[in-house]
């Protein structure tokens, strides 16, 4: 392991806006997420979060709301933890862990609205258990969320984008509304808004090279 590595860590053993393996309070935080941040207000979940843009980005616009991202990289969580940190952001923090195990960490209804950004399509042939859109997954968001919770999906992945689309559609997920969607987000004057100029680095890349962004948001019913 590099220095660099080694050091980023260090530090991830130190701060206080990550949950990690090793840390007093990982295998206790699952239904104690407002005693964490020491408040009422809503929690919302960046899954695979990456280095956090989301997570960050949406702490700083919304300071009346809790962000969580999680992802099992250490040194990508790293990045978003140092950014909160300096920025003074106290309601964002950062889980490791790996994205199957997330209903050990978050009770049932314990969240408001996942997001699931830029996702490992997984589209070698079966692979779609793994895909974060699967039923399986699914049925933890449902779990986790409150009544009426929200999940949205953005992607460069064609591929994953449709198979989630039609699973939606499809009716194989039950007992969703309120689906909205767009295989062209930076032309969508309705959509574009809400996500507030944030960009992952995943992102960024993708539009370099010509790829539209896909989005899709649903609720669970009451």
């Amino acid at each position: 392991m590099g220095r660099k590595k080694q050091e980023r860590f260090r530090q991830n053993e130190i701060s206080e806006n990550i949950v990690q393996p090793g840390k007093e309070n990982y295998l206790k935080i699952k239904g104690q997420w407002h005693e964490h941040f020491g408040n009422a207000h809503p929690i919302i979940l960046e899954a695979g979060c990456g280095r956090g843009e989301y997570t960050v980005g949406l702490a700083a616009v919304y300071p009346d709301q809790n962000y969580v991202g999680a992802d099992i990289k250490g040194s990508r969580i790293w990045k978003g933890s140092s950014i909160a940190n300096k920025e003074g952001y106290k309601n964002a923090s950062f889980l490791r862990t790996k994205l199957q195990n997330l209903t050990d960490f978050f009770a049932s209804g314990e969240l408001s609205e996942i997001w699931i950004t830029f996702p490992d399509p997984r589209p070698k042939e079966g692979e779609e258990k793994l895909r974060l859109t699967s039923p399986r997954f699914m049925d933890m968001y449902r779990d986790m969320l409150k009544a009426d919770g929200e999940v949205h999906l953005k992607t460069d992945s064609i591929l994953l984008f449709e198979y989630t689309l039609e699973l939606l559609q499809s009716g194989e997920i039950k007992e969703i509304d309120e689906l909205i969607f767009t295989r062209d987000l930076y032309n969508d004057s309705n959509l574009l808004p809400l996500h507030h100029g944030i960009q992952t680095t995943y992102e960024k890349k993708f539009m370099a090279e010509g790829f539209k962004i896909n989005y899709l948001s649903f609720r669970f019913k009451k």
